[in-house]
């Protein structure tokens, strides 16, 4: 179900940014991400997308005319640290909006003990745990990428096609970790495969023999691993050294070059793994590819870059509408600039999105990473992509959606 947009509300918030425009206080979103930890070979181009974004708007006049600014926090990709960088960024650095974190295990802990009693929109680019829809979070935390409730189902289609039809699963345990085994185990079996095993690991071991032992249970094809690269380069190099499995699929968390430079080719030749991914063709798709190359070099092949840069324009957006760095007058603003109906605006756009706005005009942000209409849970729609290894490259083998059940 996506939310309409009240108009009342809209033309409430249009007057507020007339009035509030000339005496506005810069606004100032937090970035919450791993530069350390598990995750932290995908922080630093997550905190990249988030500037990009901020550069392109305030070249285009700030928000309610202010340089818009960012304050970066780091997670450690661990829930304590997450929450204590969240504190201080609402808390001391005094942030209006949340962007961050990446991992769900983070993410969750920080809306419960942050974002929530604070009264703080957060917008996450990656945390895909189930759990988050049903979250009671009154509100104050949406996402810019698809639940693990669809990347479950798709990531159970890829393996039923590559003809594997019992496997093993290795997870990270958290609620990442279990939310997307939950989700892949319940498709696939559906689908008539077999899960031997599903085994949790935590993070930060030296070894996982004892987790590869379980989970080679005979007869198994393939592994599925669900976790993020650092200790997932561990994991694959005991398990092929060990001669646990030769086969793999992996997730999102996986998709990382640094395993082919780590590993050798060879060792993920022919993986496969699932990711969520915009349709590329697209006009903002393909604006974010330009303005990240000619600012930072080539988009690297890691996911979530897009919807980073999405959720700052969205937060910016939000602010712009409600004409104020109210913490919670930009919550209720979100879904004004993100859902139909109104006039699509798009990345590089905020110039345009400001002088509609102005005129009391509905907006409908469509972003790089595709529509970012947010159902009543802060959820959005998504497709995924479907990637492998070959020949020391990682390659999109196509974009689908995924066949959900009735």
């Amino acid at each position: 179900m996506i939310v309409k947009k009240p108009l009342i509300g809209a033309i409430s918030a249009m007057a507020m940014a007339t009035s509030l425009a000339a005496t506005a206080e810069p606004l100032n979103v937090g970035v919450l991400v791993p530069l350390t930890g598990d995750l932290q070979s995908y922080g630093e181009p997550s905190l990249r997308a988030a500037e990009l974004a901020v550069k392109e708007i305030n070249a285009d006049g700030g928000v309610m005319g202010e340089p818009m600014e960012i304050s970066a926090g780091d997670t450690q990709t661990s829930p304590q640290p997450g929450v204590a960088a969240a504190q201080k960024l609402v808390n001391v650095q005094g942030v209006h909006a949340i962007f961050g974190a990446l991992s769900s295990g983070v993410t969750i802990p920080v809306a419960q003990s942050v974002s929530k009693p604070e009264q703080v929109l957060q917008i996450s680019n990656a945390s895909t745990s189930p759990v988050i829809t049903s979250l009671d979070d009154d509100d104050f935390l949406f996402r810019t990428v698809p639940s693990d409730a669809f990347q479950g189902v798709a990531l159970s289609e890829i393996t039923a096609a590559k003809g594997y039809k019992t496997v093993s699963v290795i997870y990270v345990n958290n609620d990442y970790g279990k939310g997307l085994t939950d989700a892949f185990s319940k498709a696939f079996e559906a689908q008539g495969g077999t899960v031997a095993a599903s085994v949790a690991y935590e993070q930060g071991q030296a070894a996982y023999r004892g987790e590869l032992q379980q989970a080679d249970t005979g007869g198994t094809e393939a592994l599925v691993l669900i976790g993020y690269p650092e200790n997932g380069e561990t994991i694959l190099r005991q398990a092929l050294e060990g001669g646990f499995f030769r086969d793999f699929v992996f997730t999102d968390g996986m998709k990382a070059p640094e395993l082919v430079d780590n590993l050798g080719a060879q060792a993920v030749e022919g993986a496969i793994g699932t990711v969520p991914q915009a349709r590329g063709d697209s006009p903002g798709a393909q604006h974010f590819a330009s303005a990240y190359d000619g600012e930072y070099g080539e988009v690297p092949p890691k996911p979530y870059l897009d919807t980073a840069y999405d959720a700052l324009y969205v937060i910016a957006l939000a602010a712009e509408q409600a004409g104020s760095t109210d913490r919670v007058a930009i919550r209720d603003s979100v879904r004004m600039v993100a859902n139909p109906p109104g006039v699509k605006v798009g990345p590089g756009e905020f110039a345009k999105a400001v002088e509609l706005i102005a005129a009391g005009e509905d907006i409908d942000y469509e972003g790089a990473s595709g529509s970012v209409n947010f159902d009543s849970n802060g959820d959005v729609p998504g497709t995924f992509g479907e990637w492998t290894f070959k020949d020391g490259e990682i390659i999109t083998n196509r974009i689908f959606e995924p066949t959900m059940p009735e």
